[in-house]
């Protein structure tokens, strides 16, 4: 009997996702837990496994459309069984109109009294000197959608000009690389201009057999927001709307900091983020004040006793916040190469939805970037956010002597609503006097 597998909430909340690659087609047998899709949603890019063994029958989509969570995704069964959607099922591979409005945040309430809202994952820019855009810029149908490529390797491939059918994947299972995109750029292939003078784009078949229509551009320069673009811009303005605002700022001598941070390189031979370190300088401060690390819920105030810490990674997408889990009990080393590994997935858009979510404060190193002081946003569900800049030599006082140090800007915001100013001030001197001396850190 057919079995029809329909499209999991594969992030909690999750109503609708974007198909971005089938490895299967109609007629092919498929193993129990094969990845057969891979789909985008405002968090990731989720490799999704069939649950059932047989013969596809049915595909619920073609790469590029929407599907929301509960649709038929696929069908599978015995190789001469017949199988029709329903008139509901019925998916029109031309009809590329999105809703006029998103849906809702769903929070799911988890078991026992303290029931715990999700945290949003994904969090402003910082500094304005950076610039992000999207994976898709249009509602329309991508004519690059098809390819095997990442969206973080399409919009490169957007940005240096270089048409993707024209280059030959080199990675697992015929994927387009990065390098293969660079490549292309050095030795391109020059394309025909219609008589308008300008490129025109590929049309490409989709999984029905017709040739989308190529988009036209906008000559008003209007254009969409990606669909994580506008996922920021609302968790941003809801965050600025409810949670009143409050920025203190500080600065650390981080002559210490660095010769720790070097010396332990070249112990272990492994790379020592310098967000590892103020994760690890952050967690004590935590612990010595809960209210940073609770959640306000009503006239409530939730206790969180675990330390889930966020980490704001900059990818070609968009900032995105990974989460290292329970930071106090780790090693430094251990959380480390965490962030090493979840900052790689992050900016490929391979992470999970549970590792982008259930943070219970921030740390956000604009300092990668070049940035110095700022004013960063409280992530929705949370109490405070934690901004460092980038240290810079300059004339301090010391010991009644000038001197050259390296000084590090800090940034704290936090929601008036639970932190007054003297505690935010308390909080965040522990922060700099375990930056100024990892030793009172790393001995916990």
């Amino acid at each position: 009997m057919a079995f029809e597998f329909r499209v999991p909430d594969v992030g909690e909340g999750l109503v609708e996702a974007e198909i971005i690659e089938w490895r299967v087609a109609v007629g092919e047998v498929v193993s129990m837990d094969q990845i057969v899709v891979d789909v985008e949603t405002d968090k990731a890019v989720v490799e999704i496994p069939v649950p059932v063994a047989g013969t596809v029958l049915f595909l619920g989509g073609s790469a590029g459309e929407t599907v929301a969570v509960g649709s038929v995704l696929m069908v599978v069964g015995d190789p001469d069984e017949h199988w029709e959607p329903a008139s509901s099922e019925h998916v029109d591979p031309d009809d590329d109109e999105e809703p006029d409005e998103e849906p809702d945040e769903v929070v799911r309430r988890g078991p026992g009294a303290g029931s715990s809202a999700d945290v949003a994952p994904i969090v402003g820019t910082l500094d304005s000197e950076a610039t992000f855009l999207g994976a898709s810029e249009s509602s329309g149908p991508d004519p690059v959608a098809g390819l095997r490529a990442l969206p973080v390797v399409r919009k490169l491939a957007r940005d240096l000009g270089v048409d993707l059918h024209e280059v030959q994947g080199t990675g697992p299972g015929g994927r387009i690389t990065r390098d293969d995109v660079t490549a292309a750029k050095r030795s391109p292939e020059p394309r025909v201009p219609d008589h308008t003078g300008r490129s025109p784009e590929p049309r490409v078949p989709d999984d029905t057999g017709r040739s989308p229509e190529p988009r036209v551009p906008d000559d008003s320069g209007r254009r969409r927001m990606s669909r994580m673009r506008r996922t920021i811009a609302e968790r941003m303005s809801r965050s600025w709307a409810e949670i009143p605002h409050v920025t203190t700022f500080d600065e650390v001598d981080a002559t210490r900091l660095l010769e720790v941070r070097t010396a332990l390189a070249k112990r272990t031979g492994a790379v020592i983020p310098m967000d590892a370190l103020v994760v690890k300088a952050v967690a004590p401060a935590l612990s010595a004040h809960p209210d940073f690390n609770a959640r306000l819920d009503g006239d409530d105030l939730i206790d969180q006793n675990a330390l889930h810490i966020g980490v704001a990674v900059d990818t070609p997408d968009g900032l995105l916040v990974v989460v290292l889990r329970d930071v106090g009990r780790r090693p430094l080393t251990d959380v480390a190469g965490e962030i090493v590994r979840l900052s790689e997935a992050a900016k490929d858009r391979r992470t999970t939805p549970e590792e982008m979510s259930g943070q219970t404060f921030t740390v956000s190193n604009i300092g990668a970037v070049g940035g110095g002081y700022g004013t960063p946003i409280v992530p929705y569900g949370t109490i405070g956010i934690l901004s460092v800049g980038r240290a810079v030599d300059r004339p301090v006082a010391r010991n009644g002597r000038v001197t050259i140090a390296p000084m590090m800007p800090l940034s704290l915001s936090y929601d008036h609503r639970v932190i007054d100013g003297g505690e935010g001030r308390r909080f965040l001197a522990r922060i700099v006097e375990n930056l100024t001396e990892p030793a009172l850190f790393l001995a916990d």
